[in-house]
């Protein structure tokens, strides 16, 4: 019997852009209405199947403020992959990506990620392609995601997974 692998992923994006609650609706299958917000950094694990081998993520919840900058950065070391989250309701949790990108690639020269559009449930402010322009600039993978219902939700864990895996 093969042991499962550990891979160490990031969440991280401006704050309530809905990070721990993809977090939760994957790791835990629920979503809470009420929020409060990530001091620090906060984690959890899930197994992800995926057809070649299971994988365990250690799924790492970034908080979302400028005053926790300072701490991120030591937390971003080791990971294999990393979302980059923003909320397709609020222009400014787009516009605020290519500083989190380059925060993290100040920690890991060679990080693959994904840019995830959140909150596709409520009214979109920011048009898909918006998302995708950003995505394809770095070189990453775009999805979009309800924490509420959880659509894309398993989608974007499985590409974490893949990617940690060097897939």
């Amino acid at each position: 019997m093969s042991s499962v692998p550990v891979l160490k992923v990031v969440v991280a994006g401006n704050g309530a852009v809905g990070k721990t609650s993809l977090i939760r609706r994957f790791c835990e299958g629920k979503f809470e209405q009420t929020r409060v917000a990530t001091i620090g950094v906060d984690f959890q694990t899930q197994l992800v199947p995926l057809p070649e081998r299971t994988v365990k993520l250690s799924i790492w919840d970034m908080a979302g403020q400028d005053r926790f900058q300072v701490i991120r950065t030591g937390f971003y070391r080791g990971s294999r992959a990393a979302a980059l989250v923003y909320d397709v309701t609020d222009p400014e949790s787009l516009s605020s990506l290519p500083r989190w990108h380059a925060e993290i690639l100040g920690a890991i020269q060679k990080q693959p990620f994904v840019v995830v559009g959140n909150k596709t449930d409520l009214e979109r402010v920011q048009p898909r392609a918006a998302g995708e322009a950003f995505a394809a600039s770095i070189g990453a993978k775009y999805v979009e995601t309800s924490a509420l219902d959880g659509s894309g939700v398993p989608d974007l864990f499985e590409s974490l997974a893949r990617l940690g895996l060097g897939a």
